[in-house]
Order: C-alpha cells, then sequence, then structure tokens
C-alpha cells in the first residue's frame, strides 16, 4: 500500500521465512474443512513488485542510532521502521507438551504442521475418555481461536451421534472478552453439553500416560488439579519476541510501544508498530492488522512530509467464531468492547453466509486484495441490539 500511494518509497523488507502462511484457516483445516496447502504460500511470491526482500532476522534495535542489527552480525541504518513482527508462541512454558505433540492425542490449530492432525484425532476420537481444550491467558492471537476448535470438533462428534465429553479450560473468567458475545457462547456451550473450567491454566502434560495437570487459582490459593484425556487440544502462551521484549522499543510487557490510535512509537517519532507485536488494547486479529494498515500507511506518509499524525484505528478486530460446521457467530468490536458489525443483523446469530464468508471470501481478499495494498472499505459501525441473548442455534 504504502509503494502504492507513494511508488518513489524506498522499502526495506527484512523477512526470514521461506513461507508466508494465511493461519485464520487453521481452525478450519483441523476440522477437515479447508486443505492445508491452500494456507501456505513461498514468501518471495508475496513480495510487493519494487519492494526489497532480505530473507534474514534481526536481533537487535538501536532506534537512538536508527539503525538494527541482524543475526550474521551485520547492520543497516533506516530513516522510517516499521516493526511488523508477529509475537511468539510459548509452546515450553508447558511441561511435557514438546514431546508429545502430533502424538497421543495432543495436536494444536496453532501450527501449520499440527492441524491436520488435529481432524485425525477428531475422526479417531472414541468417547472413551475426556476430549479437553485449553486456553492460556491473554494476550493470544485470535483469541476465540481455542473454542473455535471446540466448537467444530464437537459438531464433527455430534454429526456422527457420538457421545463425548468435552471440557474447556481457561486462566479467564468467561468465554470472551467482550460480554455481549460472551453470553451469547455460554449459550452454545450450553447446547453442546460442554463442561467450562474457569481459572484453570494448563502447565503440563504427560502424552503417554494421557494425562494434563492444571493450576487452579480459587480464592487466592492454588491449587492443582490431574484430568486424564483422550484427545487434547493445546493452545500455548504467548508473548512479545524476544528481540522486542529486550529492546528500548518495548514496553513494561514486552511488546512495541505504540500509540494506540496513530500506531507511531510512543518515544521515538520515526518509528510504527503494526499488528500482533504491538502493545495496542486490541484483540489481536487479521482483522485488526487490515484496519491497522491504512492508518499507519497514512501516518507514515504524513511523518515522511514532516507533518503530525492525519488517521486513527479505532481499535477494530473481527473474530468468526465458528460455532458449528456451517454456521459462524460473527463478533466485531473496537476498543472498549464497542460492538461494531459489518451487517445490520444482530451478530450474537450463527448464520450459514458467515461459514462462506469466511471459508470462501476471506482468504481471497487477504491473498489478492490486502497483501498486494489495495484499498478496503470501511464496514463496520456502532450498533445498538437488544441486551436479551436471541434464540441460538450452533
Amino acid at each position: 500500500m504504502l509503494k502504492r500511494k507513494n511508488p518513489s518509497a524506498e522499502v526495506l523488507l527484512i523477512e526470514p521465512s521461506e513461507f508466508h502462511y494465511y493461519q485464520p484457516a487453521w481452525t478450519l483445516v483441523g476440522a477437515g474443512a479447508f486443505s492445508s496447502e491452500k494456507t501456505r504460500r513461498e514468501t518471495v511470491k508475496c513480495i510487493p513488485a519494487g519492494v526489497t526482500w532480505l530473507k534474514a532476522k534481526v536481533v537487535r534495535f538501536s532506534p537512538e542510532q536508527n539503525q538494527l542489527a541482524l543475526e550474521d552480525g551485520s547492520s543497516l541504518s533506516y530513516r522510517f521502521l516499521i516493526v511488523a513482527a508477529g509475537l511468539k508462541l510459548n509452546w515450553h512454558q508447558i511441561e511435557g507438551l514438546e514431546e508429545t505433540l502430533g502424538q497421543n492425542g495432543v495436536t494444536s490449530n496453532y501450527r501449520f504442521d499440527l492441524a491436520p492432525y488435529t481432524w485425525q484425532c477428531v475422526q479417531a476420537y472414541s468417547g472413551r475418555g475426556p476430549a479437553l481444550f485449553t486456553q492460556p491467558a491473554m494476550p493470544i492471537k485470535c483469541a476465540g481461536a481455542p473454542q473455535k476448535a471446540m466448537y467444530l470438533s464437537a459438531d464433527r462428534m455430534r454429526q456422527r451421534s457420538q457421545q463425548a465429553e468435552i471440557h474447556f479450560f481457561t486462566p479467564g473468567g468467561a468465554m470472551f472478552g467482550v460480554p455481549f458475545y460472551a453470553q451469547a457462547l455460554d449459550k452454545v456451550v450450553d447446547e453442546y453439553g460442554i463442561q467450562t473450567n474457569f481459572s484453570h491454566n494448563l502447565v503440563s502434560v504427560d502424552g503417554p500416560r494421557k494425562q494434563a495437570v492444571f493450576d487452579i487459582a480459587k480464592n487466592g490459593v492454588r491449587e492443582r488439579k490431574t484430568m486424564p484425556f483422550e484427545f487434547l487440544h493445546v493452545v500455548p502462551p504467548q508473548s512479545a519476541p524476544d528481540f522486542i521484549a529486550k529492546s528500548s522499543l518495548a514496553d513494561s510487557a514486552g511488546w512495541v510501544a505504540v500509540d494506540k490510535g496513530s500506531l507511531c512509537h510512543t518515544t521515538y517519532s520515526n518509528v510504527f508498530g503494526l499488528g500482533d507485536c504491538t502493545s495496542t488494547p486490541n484483540s489481536k486479529t487479521a482483522a485488526a492488522v487490515k484496519n491497522q494498515v491504512p492508518v499507519l500507511v497514512n501516518n507514515l506518509l504524513a511523518a515522511m512530509q514532516g507533518k503530525g499524525p492525519s488517521h486513527t484505528y479505532d481499535g477494530y478486530a473481527s473474530c468468526p467464531l465458528t460455532t458449528s460446521v456451517g454456521k459462524i457467530m460473527l463478533a466485531e468490536f473496537c476498543y472498549d468492547g464497542v460492538v461494531t458489525p459489518s451487517f445490520p443483523l444482530d451478530p450474537r446469530v450463527p448464520r450459514r453466509a458467515y461459514w462462506h464468508l469466511k471459508k470462501d471470501f476471506l482468504p481471497w481478499l487477504y491473498w489478492d486484495i490486502l497483501l498486494k495494498g489495495k484499498d478496503w472499505p470501511v464496514t463496520h459501525k456502532a450498533r445498538r441490539f437488544e441486551p436479551q441473548v436471541p434464540t441460538l442455534t450452533a
């Protein structure tokens, strides 16, 4: 988008990955509803014309000198810097998890190579033991993804008329951070007969023995609980990448410290942050990045001309909650949990049209519009709905 708006801009992209992934579809891969290979493309094929790609890894920032260091020991200078490095998946923080991932019925849709195994586990599930789904402490990318995997698995089991004992574990105290949607998701959970376990945090996994251990915070007292399982879907704890967290660009929590509206760094006026690695207090989703990009690009162009910010990001994020195979509750919201749907229909009602939106339209939008820097209109806005949750059918 920057090159489209200013073709003369000299843009260097530092990116170490050989492949680029459309991660939102991994939930569907785990339900047997999408091909994993369709979520991956070679990075070289995603680089815009006129942009120089440096296949390297940044290890250190020196914003006082307008420089950064690469893994090979070399350094680069910049006039303006955009940090868009995503976040880090901390599998190692759960004892025994890395040793058993991809076997013993232990899986996660948060990895390209594991999402297909989730589908294998769903198909192989016999019902002789519990199916456990875990969520770590926030923030995580796509806060709804842990329960999306659960609903899709539950629906696949329901399609087979199979009795299933399903448990959801989260350190939080509700199914979703926005109460408007959390109340509706409570009804979805009830419909499936899922047992919710709040204030529970997964701390260790014994794959061969089929046991998961949780830390429980209860009335100021901590205790441990061991749960058997036949099938375990894990979402790992997540944090800012180390090279950001240990830098002068980071806030006290390790994220790139940016103004939540302008996306400009709070200390260094020629540094901007984008996406999951930043301190913006919104949900870390692809939809958030989609709406941040035009704000950042326009504010960067203004900064290049010596002007102040001209655009403001409103905190928009979207979480298409797959409540069953074929239906989605399209949760859209801005800063402070303001409900901002793109459509006038009550967003708490799961709809078939939104399934096609997620499965067919959004991948096209990502690969062919967003990655190519094309403009896309803002469609969300604040709307009011009756406080009573409507009748739902997941």
